[in-house]
């Protein structure tokens, strides 16, 4: 595992509930396609997640997934649709909603977030991530 000091400032750090199965589908969606290896994970009740969640002053409350890049934090739609561009090839292409202004695509997003655990249920302790990507969640 990565410290989380090291990775944070200049790399794609992405901040997700680990009890969701949803959020839980969707790190592992990114680990399989993220070919340059370009994300860093932390569940947002492990230790390196609750740092960070504070340092950048986010409520852990919020039912939402945080990118941090560079400095800056990114939630909800606006944290999903530059995951995909960021991922890159095909993917990408999701990134023209963007241009949906936030009210609306986090209005999806919320729909979303409040059902998450009632349409894939919720996890009784975050996952483990498997040795080849270890080295990519924060610690």
């Amino acid at each position: 595992m990565v410290n989380q000091k090291q990775k944070h400032k200049h790399n794609l750090v992405l901040l997700f509930d680990g009890t969701c199965n949803y959020c839980n589908r969707w790190v592992n969606f990114i680990i399989c396609h993220d070919r340059k290896k370009l994300f860093h994970f932390a569940a947002i009740q492990a230790e390196a997640g609750k740092k960070l969640l504070n340092e950048y002053k986010i409520s852990s409350s919020e039912d939402t997934v945080v990118l941090i890049y560079d400095g800056k934090t990114y939630l909800k739609s606006s944290a999903g649709l530059r995951i995909m561009k960021y991922i890159g090839g095909i993917y990408s292409a999701f990134y023209i909603f963007i241009v949906i202004p936030p009210f609306i695509r986090n209005y999806c997003y919320d729909i979303i977030a409040r059902n998450r655990y009632r349409w894939w249920e919720k996890r009784k302790e975050c996952m483990v991530p498997t040795e080849d990507v270890r080295e990519r969640f924060l610690n």
